[in-house]
């Protein structure tokens, strides 16, 4: 219980000795490292978007009309697998030796 204010010895024995200077240091040293942190972040950010805007600026097909064209091939690829499979010779012969 507190006296005037002040801890017991009892309980003061329970919390460990803090400096407050110590610990305001420590977290303006952490705010100072988040933002130098969050700056590299930014500009190394803007650099990439950039350069990967320029990349698909350059590009003779947009990476849109690539995307279309190559899921038109794999339809079409997984369409003639599929008919290749059921028109297969072996496809006709069931694992009881009757034909379908």
């Amino acid at each position: 219980m507190t006296v005037n204010g002040n801890a017991s010895p009892s309980q003061a024995a329970n919390w460990p000795a803090v400096d407050s200077g110590p610990l305001i240091a420590g977290g303006i040293l952490i705010g100072l490292g988040s933002l130098i942190a969050l700056s590299g972040l930014a500009i190394a950010g803007g650099h990439l978007a950039a350069a990967t805007r320029r990349w698909v600026n350059d590009m003779d097909v947009p990476p849109s009309q690539l995307a279309k064209l190559r899921w038109e091939q794999a339809k079409e690829a997984a369409a003639v697998g599929a008919r290749s499979w059921r028109e297969h010779p072996n496809a006709k012969v069931s694992a009881f030796g009757s034909a379908h």
